[in-house]
């Protein structure tokens, strides 16, 4: 075997199904739905230990995700108490923590003029101050693991600054600078640190609280794709189990060199708009 050879991580196992994450520990907040369950269910499947934290979690999906070998418990990643406690008891229930996905947010359409001091803190320590607090309960945890990874969930507003929903936007672009700055200043300790930029994803929290009161939610995702700022060149929303799939790659010794990046997972929205055909 030559020397590059040696160095050259296996792929094939690395990304067999069974060994993916196989004796790694995850926690994963807001993962009672879209990204965040989605997520949980392909880690599951690929050999993890997962526990989710959401303050939406009802007994059904509690059950349902407990039935799938996940586990489920309740919280406000707006607390920092009981961020911390999902972190610390997942490692210790565990034994080891290796994956952080900050996955847990909420939108906000308003302008600038709308928002009030609530609004304001609502989505900043929601979308951002949370994913700042719980890389700082992880890092620890990781260390001791000998390296890991966190992954946030962004979106494409922040690479692009949108008009419709400043606050969000900033919330997000302030997670992605999150990102790559903990990319840097742990590399040292083997901890990779990675963000999805999805666009519009059908079954979130996010988009069934917009659709809720919609009298006809067919139409209403049908009118939102054709006429939204937002809508993608393929005329389709994003299925949560795309972002996930991007999720576990950037977790996974396949993206062993990956880190301080922002991928966008959003049809080539965040590239601009496309030419009419």
């Amino acid at each position: 075997m030559d020397v590059l050879e040696a160095h050259r991580p296996n792929l094939r196992n690395a990304l067999s199904p069974a060994a993916v994450l196989s004796g790694r520990v995850a926690v994963i907040t807001g993962g009672a739905s879209g990204i965040g369950r989605a997520t949980a269910i392909l880690f599951a499947q690929h050999g993890a230990c997962v526990f989710v934290g959401d303050y939406r979690l009802t007994e059904e999906s509690r059950s349902e995700l407990t039935r799938l070998g996940i586990h489920a418990s309740a919280c406000d990643v707006r607390r920092v108490d009981e961020l911390q406690h999902l972190i610390d008891g997942a490692a210790t229930a565990a034994g080891r923590l290796d994956i952080l996905v900050s996955n847990a947010g909420i939108g906000m359409v308003k302008q600038i003029q709308e928002v009030s001091e609530e609004d304001w803190d609502k989505c900043l320590d929601t979308n951002f101050k949370a994913a700042f607090f719980g890389a700082k309960f992880a890092i620890p945890h990781l260390i001791a693991a000998g390296g890991g990874s966190i992954l946030n969930t962004a979106s494409n507003a922040g690479l692009l600054p949108r008009a419709h929903d400043p606050v969000y936007s900033i919330s997000k672009m302030a997670l992605i600078g999150l990102t790559k700055s903990l990319a840097l200043c742990h590399s040292g300790d083997r901890i990779r640190v990675n963000a999805v930029c999805p666009g519009p994803v059908g079954d979130t929290g996010m988009m069934n609280a917009d659709l809720a009161a919609a009298a006809d939610r067919d139409t209403t995702i049908k009118q939102f794709i054709s006429a939204s700022p937002l809508a993608n060149a393929h005329g389709r929303m994003i299925r949560p189990e795309e972002v996930a799939e991007a999720i576990l790659y950037l977790v996974s010794d396949a993206a062993s060199m990956v880190t301080g990046t922002a991928i966008a997972i959003d049809g080539g929205k965040s590239l601009g708009v496309p030419p009419k055909s």
